[in-house]
């Protein structure tokens, strides 16, 4: 495992997404990847998920230390009161007595980000959340947090995949030493059929998706959060350590935001 390191905290590279993952199904995957070696958790109230999460963790053979687990307040829970509400629900399902991280969701203009951040932080000086960040902030929303946050804002997790092009928020991240967290790295599986991403691939002996998750984590400050249902899925995404790309072959694989524009946006909703 090769891990992105900032401010003194090294987060796993390669995370597991939860999103959409529930029940019995949602336990037995997250048991499956904690015994084959993952070591960083996402997950969030919204997804409905923790306590099937919190079991996993519960009965694998890891310690707790060496997990990173992430959780999220949803867009509506951003009041004070409604902060401390959502994360007390969040540790109790988890069974956990803290996280690693805390993130804001999703930005909502009606609520202050001042108000929200201060509410975190108060639950970082109480010992429940080692860090704090956001997700899904534009660079004018992510200044405006770091500049509220009494503690640093460790990552922006946002969309970030071969088709979206995050030249501009990556360097500004680099900037002011915030992680960049990748979801839909796979571009809900569009990487699988790009023949571009398949002729890297075939010089490593990799897969389409392992050379777009190498291209994410090969770039400084990256972190990388794939989703996968099969151990067979797991396995390769965690697998993407053993080769590095050419400084050609990143450039090629950035290049493809430009060739698919158009079908990224269509896709995924930019």
């Amino acid at each position: 495992m090769e891990y992105a390191t900032v401010r003194g905290e090294a987060v796993p590279a390669i995370g597991f997404g939860t999103y959409r993952l529930r029940g019995s199904e949602c336990r037995e995957t997250v048991q499956t990847a904690l015994e084959i070696g993952y070591r960083h958790i996402d997950t969030a109230e919204f997804y409905e998920n923790q306590a099937e999460i919190g079991t996993a963790i519960d009965t694998a053979t890891v310690s707790r230390e060496d997990l990173f687990v992430t959780t999220k307040v949803w867009k509506t829970n951003l009041e004070a009161e409604a902060v401390h509400r959502s994360f007390t629900n969040s540790l109790e399902a988890l069974d956990l007595e803290y996280v690693d991280l805390l993130l804001i969701h999703w930005p909502n203009e009606a609520v202050p980000v001042e108000e929200t951040l201060e509410a975190m932080n108060r639950l970082q000086a109480e010992g429940l959340v080692r860090h704090v960040g956001v997700s899904n902030f534009s660079i004018s929303q992510l200044e405006a947090a770091m500049n509220t946050s009494e503690t640093p804002i460790l990552t922006n997790q946002v969309e970030y995949n071969p088709y979206v092009d995050r030249d501009e928020l990556l360097t500004y991240c680099r900037n002011q030493d915030v992680l960049l967290t990748a979801y839909s790295p796979l571009a809900k599986g569009n990487v699988l059929e790009d023949d571009t991403l398949a002729e890297i691939g075939d010089r490593y002996g990799k897969s389409p998706a392992q050379v777009a998750l190498r291209w994410l984590v090969q770039q400084e400050g990256v972190v990388a959060i794939p989703k996968a249902s099969s151990r067979e899925h797991l396995e390769a995404n965690l697998d993407v350590f053993d080769f590095k790309l050419s400084r050609e072959e990143m450039a090629q694989v950035g290049s493809l935001r430009r060739g698919f524009i158009t079908r990224a946006r269509d896709t995924l909703g930019l």
